[in-house]
């Protein structure tokens, strides 16, 4: 492993990436109507700060861009400007799918297709890194793929296959996030 230089701090990204960077190297992005506002030196001297709080004071090696823009945002509060950070992409919370729908997209040959694009469906909603993933009208989906219109033991064999599937699927590709899965 390399060692860090003394003057570099290890700022991490959203996507999980760390970039070394040095007092220097720290440029700040002030957004449309903020421009003129505030002095560049100003700036440079409160992110130079910040930057000296978290690597020798707190003596740490890595800090979010969460992080380093709040204490920014603290000082310059403080310095009589009040700036708020903004968070450059906001997570997906809650991703819908109706399973009717997929059900129907898989035509007349419902169950041999049916299963390869539920997969694909959680795979593409995993990508978002959502904290809820919820299918609904799982009742209404084993009808129309058992091609009934009342309920049988079919249709509960059908629909136990259906949760287990989604649950081994989630548990297979979700393997560092604190995502839910919800089957209604």
């Amino acid at each position: 492993m390399i060692a860090l230089s003394s003057d570099c701090l290890l700022f991490q990204l959203a996507n999980g990436e760390t970039v070394p960077c040095s007092a220097d190297m720290i440029s700040v992005e002030i957004a449309e109507g903020a421009e003129g506002l505030l002095d560049p030196d100003l700036l440079r001297h409160a992110a130079s700060s910040v930057f000296h709080y978290f690597r020798v004071e707190l003596e740490r090696e890595a800090v979010t861009v969460t992080e380093f823009s709040l204490a920014l945002e603290k000082v310059l509060g403080h310095l009589g400007y009040p700036i708020h950070a903004q968070d450059p992409a906001p997570a997906v919370t809650i991703c819908d799918t109706d399973l009717q729908r997929l059900a129907s997209e898989a035509g007349d040959s419902l169950e041999l297709f049916f299963f390869a694009r539920l997969r694909a469906e959680l795979h593409t909603q995993l990508r978002q890194s959502p904290r809820l993933i919820r299918f609904r009208g799982l009742r209404g989906c084993v009808k129309q793929i058992a091609g009934v219109r009342r309920w049988s033991p079919r249709c509960e064999d059908l629909q136990d296959q259906i949760v287990a599937f989604l649950r081994q699927c989630m548990t297979s590709e979700n393997d560092k996030s604190d995502c839910a899965l919800v089957v209604e």
